[in-house]
């Protein structure tokens, strides 16, 4: 698959995405400021995890629309997905511990989740670091795409099955 072809799927899956939180939030008894916290962070997360990519591949995109293609195209993607990347993942970070600091614990599946995806963000993140400095390869840029719409993806399936709590974390 072309670097372009495999970005159009990617930024049409992330778009999806996001129009899914929307029906997640229009189908859910109460209203988004009664929600529990935890499940806030869940949406935050899944529309974080939509736009973060569809933005790296919009404009990876246009890098590739430029004709020929700068040799530098992979570099600034990876630079890109990092200074979008890091403010998310210190965003999440941050509320994580604002809701284990308000007396819910992450427990379960949820913990197991969390940290599994974090360690997988963290790996995409050095990636991309790598990617900057010496690989420049589309796949390793792609890959923190992969990474991030697989994250909105199961933040999409743990909000549509997991049962609205107003106190406690699953």
């Amino acid at each position: 698959m072309e670097p372009g072809e495999a970005l159009s799927t990617a930024s049409q899956l992330a778009m999806a995405l996001a129009g899914f939180a929307g029906v997640v939030v229009a189908f859910r008894s109460g209203a988004l400021h009664e929600w529990a916290p935890t499940d806030k962070l869940r949406l935050r997360l899944l529309l974080s995890n939509s736009v973060v990519p569809l933005l790296a591949c919009l404009i990876a995109m246009l890098l590739l629309s430029v004709k020929p293609p700068p040799p530098w195209i992979w570099r600034a993607c990876s630079g890109l997905s990092l200074a979008l990347m890091v403010p998310f993942g210190l965003s999440t970070m941050k509320g994580v511990r604002a809701i284990q600091s308000g007396g819910l614990s992450i427990v379960g599946t949820s913990r197991l989740l969390l940290h599994g995806l974090g360690i997988l963000a963290l790996v995409a993140t050095l990636l991309q670091v790598y990617n900057v400095v010496a690989l420049n390869a589309f796949w390793a840029f792609f890959a923190t795409i992969v990474v991030q719409l697989v994250a909105g993806i199961l933040q999409f399936v743990r909000l549509i099955l997991l049962p609205l709590r107003q106190t406690s974390d699953r």
